[in-house]
């Protein structure tokens, strides 16, 4: 990560807490997708949603290497999403929460819902 030494004030919030208050802001899909656009170079949206992919794979226990085959992100991606999913923030539980509360999560490891 970049360390930026500014000998400005601090901003009054975090730059990356003012990025998620914009986020949490967005309510339409549409409008979420518009922004992502805006915010991310196409490789790292690329990034992200290969990140996002995985999850459900991920959760069905499906293999590294068969994830790998099936997607073609790299299997040092899926691993960092696997620790990720056990030992990170919790922010991809909490996503999947309110998207199964939704109806919206796949039933099906590979994404597809039947």
């Amino acid at each position: 990560m970049k360390r930026r030494f500014v000998e400005a004030e601090l901003p009054e919030v975090a730059p990356a807490q003012a990025l998620a208050r914009a986020i949490a802001l967005l309510t339409d899909q549409q409008d979420v997708h518009a922004f992502l656009r805006d915010l991310c170079t196409p490789a790292e949206l690329e990034a992200l949603s290969d990140r996002w992919r995985v999850v459900p794979l991920l959760l069905g226990d499906v293999a590294y290497r068969e994830i790998h085959a099936r997607t073609a992100v790299s299997v040092t991606t899926i691993g960092r999403v696997a620790r990720c999913l056990s030992d990170g923030s919790g922010g991809y539980q909490i996503a999947i929460r309110k998207l199964k509360r939704r109806k919206q999560w796949p039933t099906q490891p590979d994404g597809q819902n039947s």
